[in-house]
């Protein structure tokens, strides 16, 4: 299996589990974190389990640490473009949000 490759389940799910209406949101947040940015993935339409695995594959991406709070997807650091050009690839209609 190649590192980088994703799971299989992430290879078939995110084209059916992300209908076109769906808005999937990247933007930064730093409310509540003593000054300390994170990027917040939101607006996606995936169960729990497939939503631990894509913020799995996010944070290995980024090479940062984060969490999957109230089904958003929360990574430490700001990658939105990185965030967003990924989703992109992996089916999903990601736009970034906020400034």
């Amino acid at each position: 299996m190649l590192r980088n490759a994703p799971p299989a389940r992430l290879r078939t799910q995110p084209a059916a589990a992300a209908p076109a209406a769906a808005r999937v949101r990247v933007g930064r947040e730093v409310a509540g974190r003593g000054g300390k940015g994170v990027t917040v993935v939101s607006g996606l339409t995936l169960d729990a389990v497939q939503l631990e695995e894509l913020a799995a594959r996010l944070k290995r991406m980024c090479g940062a640490g984060g969490a999957v709070k109230d089904g958003r997807i929360e990574i430490q650091g700001e990658h939105r473009d990185r965030l967003v050009a990924e989703l992109a690839r992996l089916g999903f209609a990601a736009k970034r949000s906020g400034g």
